[in-house]
């Protein structure tokens, strides 16, 4: 369970680290360690899905190329069973396709080797503050609803699944409801990347959600389009 006070219980949090660097693996756990992190290792893709199945943790953080199974791979069957864990990727890999594929494996953020252990724990404490269960807020537009404590939404009583990112792109046009956002500021809020042309990452994950509510009944435009300015959900009522 996330805690309330990171300063003061960093130590009730549980990461699992993903990494078969045995020497990047031992001193990224000491770094954690010593800023009162609880940390399991596992050297592959195969230990690391095993050790998520049979323990509780509050954060991920995997390396992408791994044995067995890579971080892409891992973090695709953990947004199986796990909507909402924060998921933190370590990659030596620098291209904007390996960082797109990242985010729609379901990770939250990435750290390009080598980095700095203090920017890791500044990446690990931030994922975990946006993580914190907080009082249940419930959005509403119309027939749709978003439970942000569960993270959980539903249309017309009939409940959406969900991936991390849809829910995060849905929760924050929810908030902005009745005002246009434009790519540029889903990608920076809800991807937490600066803008560089990866336009095609908020339209396919729109026209997710599009789907989705297609699905639970819900008009083609629930999310419309605004041409060269972005996305809007209007500020509905129930009729």
């Amino acid at each position: 369970m996330f805690v309330s006070s990171l300063n003061s219980y960093t130590n009730r949090v549980q990461i699992l680290l993903a990494e078969d660097n045995q020497k990047l693996a031992r001193l990224t756990k000491q770094s954690l360690v010593e800023d009162g992190f609880v940390v399991d290792i596992a050297k592959d893709g195969n230990e690391a899905i095993d050790k998520f199945d049979i323990n509780e943790y509050d954060l991920v953080i995997l390396d992408v190329l791994m044995p067995e199974q890579s971080g892409f791979d891992v973090a695709k069957k953990i947004r199986k069973v796990d909507t909402t864990i924060p998921i933190l990727m370590l990659t030596a890999l620098g291209e904007i396709d390996d960082k797109v594929k990242g985010f729609y494996a379901g990770a939250d953020d990435y750290l390009v080797k080598p980095f700095s252990f203090e920017e890791l724990t500044l990446r690990v404490k931030s994922l975990i503050r946006r993580g914190k269960r907080a009082d249940p807020i419930v959005l509403q537009a119309g027939k749709l609803t978003l439970d942000t404590n569960k993270q959980m939404a539903s249309y017309d009583g009939r409940q959406l699944t969900l991936t991390a990112k849809e829910l995060g792109l849905l929760n924050y046009l929810l908030v902005n409801k009745g005002r246009v956002v434009s790519k540029t500021e889903l990608i920076e809020h809800v991807w937490d990347m600066n803008y560089d042309g990866l336009s095609n990452v908020v339209e396919t994950y729109v026209r997710y959600l599009r789907k989705k509510l297609r699905q639970c009944g819900a008009s083609g435009d629930f999310i419309k389009t605004m041409r060269n300015l972005g996305y809007i959900i209007e500020d509905l009522h129930v009729s």
